[in-house]
C-alpha cells in the first residue's frame, strides 16, 4: 500500500469507470459497475528455453544460481571417449551460454554437489571402473580447477548436496548423512525417512530434503527440514517422485522433473514457500536425473536429464510480467500478406492481398494511436513482402509479389511513395528490417529468377543494395513487420519444405543460429522489437491458424498471452519491444480487418470480492 499512500493516503476515491493509469496497490470504487477495484502486479511463473549444454548428459550435478551455474559429471549419450564410466566434463553457465571449463579429476555420475559456480564441492557418485564402483572421492572447485580433498567417510552414490560454497555443506542420502567443514567430513543425524535419489536445497544450517526412493525403489513425497543438527518432517510434496531436481533455500525452493513410476518422466514443478508445496508450471521437456541450480523459488536452472539423455536447459522465472492483447479500431480494408512500419503510437499498414480476388493492393493506411486513415497508395500494388523498414515519416518497402516476385523498392517520406533503386534479386515472402529509409536489410524469401528458396541478404545504404552474408537456413514466409537494425536483427520462423522454428540473429556481418521458437510456424503476423526484446505472434503451424504470442528476452522464447481477433496467416505487425505491439489484418482462415494492441503490463485491475 505504500505506493498508494504517496498518491492519496488510504482514501478510496470514486470513479465513473476506472482511473486512467492506476498504480500498484491503488484502491477505488467504480460507480458504473458498483464495485470496488484494486491494482496488483500481474505476473506468471514459467520455464523458458535456455542454451543447451555443450555435452548432453543425465545423472549430472549442479551448483550456483540461474545466471551463474556449474554442471559437472554425469552420463553422456553415447559415452564420450574416456567417459565410459561417467563423465568428468564441467561446464559453466553465464545466464546465456554454457562454456566448457576444466574437468573433474575423476569421471562419475549420480554424484552430489553444492555451492556456487566459483566455489563448489563434488562428492560421491558411481564409476564402475573403480573398486568399488560406489565412490567416496570428494573434489573442491575454486572457479577454475578441481582439487581432490578428503573423502567421504562412507562411499555413496545417488546422494545430493546442501551447502553455500566449498567450505560448508551436507551430503544427504537418508540413511547416512555427512557434514563438510572445508577440510573433512563428519557424520551427522540421519533423515527420518531413509532414501536415495532425492533433492535438496539450502545451506548447512538451514536445509531442505525432498522426494527420493526407499528400497526396493518406491517413490516418496516426504519433505524434511534441517536446523543445523537434526531433521524435522514438514509438509509432503504433492507427488511422490525420485531422481528429481531441486534448488533454492529452506524457505523458498523448487522441486522439478523426476520420475513417479519406472517409465514416467515428469515435467512437473512444485514451489515451496517455507511451509507447503504448490504445483506450478511444468517444464517443457519431461525428464529425470536432471541437473539443477537456483537461488529461490523465483529463479532456477534445469539442465540435461533423461530419457533420452539430452542437453536441454530451461530457466525458471517465477515472476514474469504478463501482457495482454486488446481489440481496437479496425483497418478500413481487410487484407492479409500485409506489411507494417512503425510502433504502436504511429504506424503504417501497407499493401496486402485483396480477399475478393487474391490480388495485391497498393493501399496504405496510417495509424494515429487510436484509428486508421487511408493515405497515399504505393506505386506498385503487391503482397507477400520481402520486407519493410523505418517509421511513418521515413520508410521503405522492398520486394513482394504481383503475379511474380518483385525487385521494386519504394521510399515513403511521410506523405507519398517514390520508386528508388531495385533489389539485386527479385524476391517475395521474406523478411526485412531497418530504422528508416536510409538503412535496411532484406533477407530470405523466394528467389523468383532462380525459382528457389533463398537465404540471400541484401543491405541498403540509402542509394543502393549490396549482397552480404546469407542466412544459414534458406526460408520463405518469415515473420513480417520486423524490428531491429542493419547491425542487429532477427530472422524468425518461416517455411520450406515445412514450417520452421529456426531463429537467426544478425550482427551486421553474419547470421548466427540462436534458440528456436517454441512453436514452428510460417506467415507470422510479426516479430517486433529488438534483438534483446521482441515479440513473435500469429502465423500458421501446418494444421492451425495460430494466435500464439512468444516473448524473446535476448536468449530464449517464452509463450505468453494469445491474440484475440487478428493474427493467423499473413497479418501485419509493428512494435518497439516486448511491452507494446500492434497486429492488424490476417487470415484465420477468414480474412479480417481486426486490429489488436499488445500491452506488456506488469499490473492488473481486479474487482474486490466481498463473498
Amino acid at each position: 500500500m505504500s505506493t498508494y499512500q504517496g498518491i492519496r493516503g488510504l482514501k478510496v476515491r470514486d470513479y465513473t469507470t476506472n482511473p486512467d493509469d492506476p498504480l500498484e496497490g491503488q484502491l477505488w470504487y467504480n460507480k458504473t459497475d458498483n464495485v470496488g477495484k484494486y491494482q496488483f502486479p500481474n505476473t506468471t511463473a514459467a520455464w523458458r528455453t535456455g542454451s543447451n549444454l555443450n555435452t548432453g548428459r543425465s545423472h549430472v550435478a549442479g551448483s550456483g544460481i540461474q545466471t551463474a551455474a556449474l554442471a559437472f559429471g554425469g552420463i553422456t549419450a553415447p559415452p564420450s571417449p574416456g567417459d565410459t564410466y561417467g563423465a568428468a566434463i564441467t561446464e559453466s553457465y553465464d545466464g546465456t551460454n554454457w562454456t566448457e571449463v576444466n574437468d573433474l579429476n575423476l569421471a562419475r555420475y549420480n554424484l552430489g554437489g553444492f555451492g556456487t559456480y566459483t566455489s563448489a564441492l563434488a562428492m560421491g557418485g558411481y564409476n564402475p571402473s573403480q573398486s568399488p564402483g560406489t565412490l567416496a572421492q570428494t573434489e573442491s572447485w575454486n572457479g577454475s580447477n578441481w582439487t581432490e580433498v578428503n573423502d567421504l567417510n562412507q562411499a555413496s552414490g545417488a546422494l545430493r548436496g546442501v551447502g553455500a560454497d566449498n567450505t560448508s555443506g551436507i551430503a544427504v542420502r537418508g540413511s547416512y548423512n555427512e557434514s563438510w567443514n572445508g577440510s573433512s567430513w563428519t557424520e551427522v543425524n540421519d533423515l527420518n525417512t531413509a532414501r536415495d535419489n532425492l533433492a535438496g536445497a539450502g545451506i548447512i544450517t538451514a536445509g531442505l530434503a525432498f522426494g527420493g526412493a526407499t528400497p526396493p525403489g518406491s517413490r516418496v513425497a516426504n519433505t524434511e527440514s534441517w536446523n543445523g543438527s537434526s531433521w524435522t518432517e514438514v509438509n509432503d510434496l504433492n507427488t511422490a517422485k525420485r531422481q528429481l531436481g531441486g534448488s533454492g533455500t529452506q524457505t523458498s525452493a523448487l522441486a522439478y522433473a523426476g520420475e513417479s513410476a519406472p517409465t514416467a518422466a515428469l515435467g512437473q514443478t512444485e514451489s515451496w514457500n517455507g511451509s507447503s508445496w504448490t504445483e506450478v508450471a511444468d517444464l517443457s521437456t519431461a525428464r529425470n536425473q536432471v541437473g539443477s541450480a537456483g537461488a529461490d523459488n523465483l529463479s532456477a536452472l534445469a539442465f540435461g536429464g533423461t530419457p533420452p539423455i539430452g542437453a536441454a536447459t530451461e530457466e525458471w522465472n517465477g515472476a514474469t510480467p504478463v501482457g495482454a492483447w486488446s481489440t481496437t479500431s479496425a483497418l478500413n480494408t481487410a487484407r492479409y500478406n500485409i506489411g507494417g512500419i512503425g510502433t504502436t503510437p504511429a504506424a503504417l499498414a501497407i499493401a496486402g492481398r485483396n480477399p475478393s480476388n487474391g490480388n495485391g493492393t497498393a493501399i496504405t493506411e496510417q495509424w494515429s494511436g487510436s484509428s486508421w486513415t487511408e493515405v497515399a497508395d504505393l506505386n506498385t500494388a503487391r503482397h507477400s513482402f520481402l520486407g519493410t523498414s523505418g517509421t511513418t515519416t521515413s520508410g521503405l518497402v522492398f520486394g513482394g509479389e504481383t503475379t511474380v516476385g518483385l525487385a521494386v523498392v519504394e521510399e515513403w517520406n511521410g506523405s507519398a511513395w517514390t520508386e528508388t533503386t531495385d533489389l539485386n534479386t527479385a524476391r517475395r515472402e521474406g523478411g526485412g528490417t531497418g530504422p528508416n529509409a536510409e538503412a535496411a536489410i532484406g533477407y530470405g524469401g523466394y528467389n523468383e529468377p532462380a525459382e528457389a528458396v533463398s537465404g540471400i541478404t541484401e543491405q541498403w545504404n540509402g542509394s543502393s543494395w549490396t549482397e552480404v552474408a546469407d542466412l544459414n537456413t534458406a526460408r520463405t514466409q518469415q515473420a513480417v513487420g520486423m524490428g531491429g537494425s542493419v547491425t542487429a536483427a532477427l530472422s524468425v520462423g518461416g517455411y520450406y519444405p515445412a514450417e520452421k522454428a529456426n531463429v537467426e540473429q544478425w550482427n551486421g556481418s553474419t547470421w548466427t543460429e540462436v534458440n528456436d521458437l517454441n512453436a514452428a510456424r510460417r506467415g507470422m503476423a510479426g516479430q517486433t522489437g529488438t534483438t534483446s526484446s521482441s515479440l513473435a505472434f500469429g502465423g500458421y503451424t501446418g494444421t492451425v491458424y495460430a494466435k500464439t504470442t512468444e516473448d524473446w528476452n535476448g536468449a530464449s522464447w517464452q509463450e505468453v498471452a494469445d491474440m484475440s481477433a487478428s493474427g493467423g496467416f499473413g497479418a501485419g505487425g509493428v512494435g518497439a519491444d516486448t511491452t507494446s505491439a500492434l497486429a492488424f489484418g490476417g487470415a484465420h482462415p477468414t480474412v479480417t480487418d481486426a486490429t489488436e494492441q499488445w500491452t506488456g503490463s506488469t499490473n492488473l485491475t481486479k474487482t474486490i470480492d466481498t463473498d
